[in-house]
């Protein structure tokens, strides 16, 4: 039990981090590219209580963990109007690319903090010396898997949003309707994860590429460690 609680509280504060830099990214973009709406609207703040979604940050990200299945989770979406932005289409990639790139940008941090502190850390045999070193590990973790699950391309993920934006106009309109069913999408996803765990779904689709990410990151922080070195 101890542990479980240890765990959990190494888990929750990156798990938190994660997703408010994550949807911050996606407002400072948007504020860059025209669309001040975030801004407006107090939303472009490190302020953990401004993005949190009760069901999103707290409810499914603890269920998960309880069940032992993949963590993850989500915030209250930035508020991004496309038709404001200077060039909508390509506009609203951008936005949705910045997500997961600040996720990606996080777990690179991570992994440099993982090298400084952990001398002689190995990608073949990784441990957790102590607290600090195994909150890094799962800090990369973490912002590797949330990077990935987004960029799933279908809505109402930042991924949809992608391939919305490199449909031809005609297909991209009829792309875009869906996002309405977004929800629903990602509801029957989660349902299908806890009813079916024997087809570990999320883990099948979304484990083979965080792996090789999370072998790239500790080969960074392995470099920076200098235990490569020989």
């Amino acid at each position: 039990m101890t542990d479980g609680i240890l765990l959990a509280l190494i888990v929750i504060p990156c798990l938190v981090i994660a997703i408010v830099f994550h949807e911050v990214a996606h407002g400072l973009v948007a504020n860059m590219l025209g669309d001040p709406t975030a801004k407006m609207r107090g939303r472009l703040t490190f302020n953990p209580i401004k993005h949190v979604d009760p069901i999103g940050t707290l409810v499914v990200p603890g269920a998960l963990w309880l069940m032992g299945g993949p963590i993850f989770g989500w915030a209250k979406p930035v508020p991004v109007m496309k038709n404001r932005l200077n060039n909508p289409r390509y506009g609203m990639m951008a936005v949705a690319a910045a997500g997961p790139g600040m996720n990606l940008l996080l777990a690179l941090v991570g992994a440099v903090l993982l090298g400084l502190m952990a001398p002689g850390i190995s990608v073949e045999n990784f441990s957790e010396p102590g607290v600090l070193v195994e909150g890094l590990f799962y800090f990369i973790l973490i912002n590797l898997f949330l990077a990935i699950f987004n960029l799933l391309p279908i809505p109402p993920f930042d991924g949809g949003h992608i391939v919305e934006g490199l449909l031809p106009p005609s297909l991209s309109r009829h792309w875009g309707k869906l996002q309405q069913y977004g929800m629903f999408l990602l509801i029957a996803l989660i349902a299908a994860s806890w009813a079916f765990p024997q087809w570990n779904i999320i883990g099948n689709t979304i484990g083979p590429p965080v792996e090789w990410m999370l072998e790239r990151y500790l080969g960074i922080a392995q470099a920076i460690s200098g235990s490569g070195a020989s």
